[in-house]
């Protein structure tokens, strides 16, 4: 019963505070986009500090040392919505998402989506809208901004492996920018489309950049596999039978 409590507590938090946020979003508007996103990661933040205070669950950080002062693409384990959440909120450069352009269309969260510049792609384009990822990629990693990915391209429960999708590696290739890969297991606490969150500890790991240059998109997708799903073993070894 008090799980309960607590997850609607949270859920209600969310609710009030993302309304006002989006509206605060159209009026920022024509502030620089450095300001907007400034502000508009503001909610995302608060949504990670709410879920701490509402929910019990509390994060460390694994490796803050191996991000780079320079241009990056972060290549992410997906399980839950608390990672979207964290990321904007506490890397140190701005990030975009590569999303479907149907999410600007979203009351309230999409709004303020739409006004921080990032990847938004026509998945009906095909092979197309690939391509678009690899040109507004580069301008945004030419602004000094980090593209970032979910190689799986859904949430995976934890320990289960999804198949590693070729995006990011391409990306990375094309515009011969390192990676940056992230374990997590985020999932343990905030399961996928879980009402009830689990109070506990969150790990991020962020792992030594992965160097796409004379790599194949083939060879650096399978480095990011392979770091990702080794350290997830490093997380959780009882997932994984290790323990």
């Amino acid at each position: 019963m008090i799980s309960v409590l607590r997850a609607a507590l949270y859920q209600l938090f969310l609710i009030v505070t993302v309304i006002p946020y989006a509206f605060a979003c159209i009026l920022w508007a024509p502030l620089p986009r450095p300001w907007r996103y400034r502000l508009t990661v503001g909610w995302p933040r608060m949504a990670v500090w709410g879920a701490k205070v509402f929910l019990g669950i509390r994060w460390q950080v694994k490796g803050w040392d191996n991000l780079p002062d320079g241009p990056g693409i972060v290549l992410s384990k997906h399980q839950s919505a608390w990672e979207t959440l964290f990321f904007p909120a506490y890397m140190p450069r701005e990030l975009c998402f590569v999303y479907k352009r149907e999410l600007h269309y979203v009351p309230f969260f999409g709004w303020g989506l739409a006004l921080l510049d990032m990847i938004p792609i026509n998945r009906s384009k095909g092979r197309d809208a690939f391509e678009q990822v690899i040109r507004t990629g580069q301008k945004r990693i030419d602004e000094g901004r980090w593209p970032i990915l979910f190689p799986e391209g859904t949430r995976i429960a934890p320990g289960k492996t999804g198949r590693y999708k070729m995006g990011g590696a391409l990306l990375a290739s094309r515009t011969n920018t390192p990676i940056i890969p992230v374990a997590h297991n985020a999932g343990e606490r905030w399961p996928r489309k879980a009402f009830i969150k689990k109070p506990g500890l969150i790990t991020l790991s962020i792992g030594p950049l992965i160097d796409p240059t004379g790599l194949t998109p083939d060879e650096v997708n399978e480095k990011v596999k392979a770091w990702i799903e080794g350290e997830m073993r490093v997380l959780n070894p009882e997932r994984y039978g290790l323990k």
